[in-house]
Order: structure tokens, then sequence, then C-alpha cells
């Protein structure tokens, strides 16, 4: 079961979180690039407002691409299984790679605008189908420290892409294609790996109805002696759903059965998106400048910020079976709450004490830390527990279309709103922290060790009213 984690999480959410920091590293030679192939190609000068709506288009593509695969994930995991979706997802990370990678030779800035959006379509399959196969592999009382498998190897992604970053190793001048390039190893990895592990034995039973393919593949991942208890489980269900076939996204908005669930999945991805976790970054490097350190030394303090989500995701993980998604949840959002505070007052008296900065800098790593504990794990894993068979890729596709939507919202009004508001800005993540912990507290059962059908039992007073 740990290997399985590890070769759907390479080339899964790990390319989300690779993607997403490696293109902070190479921003000034790609704006020299930009001004190169422009000026050689019209014979005249990048106009600086064309360059930045350049730019704002490579950076911001990679969403609008995370969108599509959004759209089309649940749709793949359906047709080609959730491990064959996955397999024929890495085709796509190897194509962006090559033209990622030519992109500088040729000198077409073109095709670094189309491996971008190729990657997001490939982040966004991923980060749809990678959770679903974890959450239908994992068995009861392993569910939550598995699916947190996504979390982790996203927050490694990010880590990683850190690291190669740096300007010793591929964010030098003459690197930076071979880095935009690398997405294709984990790829390749995962196309080495993941052909020696079973499909999602729900999957196997539940869509096809081959019953002896899913007790083999239960058989490896639970051992000859334990899978009985979850062929069980999955019988159960498949009895429940009595032929059902999955359902179209559309279809679930119709279903009353499902309504607070869905509600549930929107609220806590677009609170996730909108927590606050974005401006803490774009304000981290401020934050650090204030406190004294040279600018040549920030990246490698950026990557504390890495490693402190890298840290928080293990530790929700080893966590999540022990103290319930809901405690770590809710929690986690009311220390984002507190620390939003503590960032207002010690940013407008940044001045005021020489040792003022330093608390700044501690609220930033406490913030991404009560992030990484909470919001940043759970809201993943809580998707793959709240639907069954029949809802659950559908369910993942309008999360993650959510999720793609407010994550491309901030990117585009977020400058708006610091300029507006400048510290102040994070008033409105107080607010909006607050407001998702005490919906979750209000409308969220804890699924510890519950069955997909148990949980479908507890929503169903909020569905149907309390006397059915």
């Amino acid at each position: 079961l740990f290997l399985a984690v590890c070769a759907v999480g390479i080339g899964g959410t790990f390319q989300y979180g690779y993607n997403v920091s490696i293109i902070n590293a190479p921003t000034q030679h790609i704006h020299r690039f930009l001004n190169e192939t422009w000026t050689s190609r019209y014979h005249k000068e990048l106009h600086p407002g064309l360059l930045t709506f350049l730019w704002s288009v490579i950076a911001s593509i990679f969403s609008l691409g995370g969108l599509c695969g959004a759209l089309t994930g649940g749709s793949m995991a359906i047709r080609l299984g959730r491990k064959g979706a996955l397999l024929m997802n890495n085709i796509i990370a190897i194509l962006a790679s090559i033209l990622m990678g030519i992109s500088f030779p040729t000198g077409l800035f073109e095709l670094l605008i189309a491996g971008r959006f190729l990657i997001g379509i490939n982040s966004g399959i991923g980060l749809c189908v990678q959770p679903l196969y974890i959450g239908e592999v994992a068995p009861k009382h392993l569910r939550g420290g598995m699916a947190m498998g996504s979390s982790i190897f996203l927050t490694g992604g990010i880590l990683t892409g850190q690291v190669i970053g740096l300007r010793e190793l591929l964010g030098g001048e003459t690197y930076w294609p071979l880095l935009l390039s690398s997405s294709c190893f984990p790829a390749f990895a995962q196309l080495l790996f993941l052909p020696w592990f079973p499909e999602s034995p729900r999957y196997l039973l539940i869509d096809r109805g081959d019953e002896l393919s899913c007790a083999k593949a239960l058989k490896r991942f639970h051992g000859s002696s334990e899978y009985g208890r979850e062929m069980e489980d999955i019988q159960q269900e498949c009895f429940a759903l009595d032929g059902e076939k999955p359902k179209k996204p559309w279809q679930l908005f119709a279903d009353r059965g499902v309504r607070w669930q869905l509600i549930t999945v929107i609220v806590m991805t677009m609170g996730q998106q909108l927590s606050g976790i974005n401006a803490i970054y774009f304000y981290a490097t401020y934050v650090f400048e204030q406190a004294g350190i040279s600018a040549e030394k920030i990246p490698y303090v950026t990557l504390g910020t890495g490693a402190c989500e890298c840290l928080t995701a293990l530790t929700c993980g080893l966590l999540i079976d022990y103290v319930g998604r809901r405690y770590l949840i809710i929690g986690g959002y009311l220390l984002m709450t507190l620390w939003s505070i503590v960032l207002t007052f010690s940013l407008t008296y940044q001045e005021l004490y020489s040792w003022v900065p330093y608390v700044s800098m501690t609220s930033v790593f406490a913030f991404i830390l009560s992030f990484g504990l909470g919001p940043g794990g759970i809201t993943n894993t809580l998707t793959a527990e709240l639907f069954i068979q029949s809802s659950r890729p559908a369910a993942y596709m309008i999360g993650g279309t959510v999720s793609w939507i407010s994550f491309f919202t901030i990117g585009m009004l977020f400058p708006f709103i610091v300029n507006g508001l400048k510290q102040y800005c994070f008033l409105v993540f107080l607010l909006e922290c607050s407001l998702v912990a005490a919906f979750i507290f209000l409308v969220i059962p804890e699924t510890k060790n519950k069955s997909f059908l148990e949980i479908k039992k507890e929503f169903h007073k909020l569905n149907f009213g309390r006397n059915t």
C-alpha cells in the first residue's frame, strides 16, 4: 500500500507542486528570452506592458490547463480506470516537457505557453485521479493517512522545485530550459513503477463487475488473510448502488441525496484556495527583507517555507487516523485566523521596534504550518470520503474545477487586493478562515473509521430532513 501511494504520487500531485514552484526561479531569464526573441523577430524592442502581459500568460495559462484537466480527469478515470488514466496522463507531461525544452533553442516563446498549458492539464488530471485511486485502495483504518499521500507528494513537489530552482542548480541563466522540461522525469518514473500495481479494486468490482480481478487486487493490497473484510465492504456498496452508473457532474447537482456533500466540497475547496496561503507566500520575501535577510539569501530562507509545508503534511498524515478529520481541519483554520491577526499587527508596526520583523517572520512560518496541518491536506481526503462510488469521480471534477477557478481568480485579483488594502488584506482572510471553520463545525460529521455507506447515512439527515 505504501509503495502504491508512492507510485501514484510521483506522477500525480508531485507534478502539480513541482510545476507551481519551478516557474518562480527563472522569471528574469524568461523576461530576457522574451525580449531577445521579440527583437530578433520584429527588429524592435518589446514594450514593457506587452512583456508583463506575455509573462502573466506564461504564468497563468497553467491554471487554465489545470481547469481543463479537472474537467476531463473524472471522465478519464471512468473510461480508462484510475490506473489507466494516470498512465495516459504521463504522455501529456512528456509532450509538455519537450515543448518547453525546445522553446529556447528554437526561439519560439509560443511553445513555452503551449507547454505550460499542457503541464497544467497534466496537473489537473493528477489532482483529480490520484486521490480517487488512493481513497479507493485504502482500508478504512488507514484511509486518512494514505489519502494524505496526495498532500505529502504535493508539498514534496513544491520543495523539490524550490531546491532544483536554486541558481547553483538549474535556476541559472544557462539551464532554465532544462529546469522547465525536467517535469518529464516524474512522468517517466510513474510509467516505470505504476504498471506493477493493480487497478483500484472498487473500480474493478463496482464499475467493471469483475469480481475475480477485484479479489486478486485486494489480495495484493491487503494480504490473503485480511482481504475478506474489504471485499465485503465493496460488495455492500455494490449492492446499495444496484447497478447505478457513474454520474456526470450536472447529475450530481440535481441529486438531492448528495446536496450537502457537494456544498461541503465547494466550501472547503474555495476555503483552501482563498485562505490567504497565497498572500503569505507573496509577503514572505518582504517579511524576510524586513528581518534583515539579504536578497541573495532569501531563496534559501524560502526553502524553509517549503520544508515547513512538507513537514506538516507528514505530521498530518501520522495524526489524521488518530485525531480525526474534524479536529485537524477546524483547528487548522482557527490557528490561521489567529496568525492573520498577529501578522496584521506586526506588519502595521514593523518599523516601531527592532524585534517586530521577527514576529512577522515567525507568523509566516506558523501560518504555513497551520495550513498544512489542516486545510492543506484534509480537503482532498474528505472529498474521497463523502461520496460513494457512482458520485466520486464527478465530485472530484466539480471540486477540481472550483479549485482551479479559485486559484486563477486569486492570482488575478490578489495584486489589486494587496495594493488596495496593504497588510490589512489579512483581515479578509481572517474572516474567510473563521467562516469556513464555523461551516465545518456545523455541517461535517467525523468520517474516521467509517465506511462510505456509513458516511452517506450521516448526511442523509441533512439532505432529507430529520424525520426520514
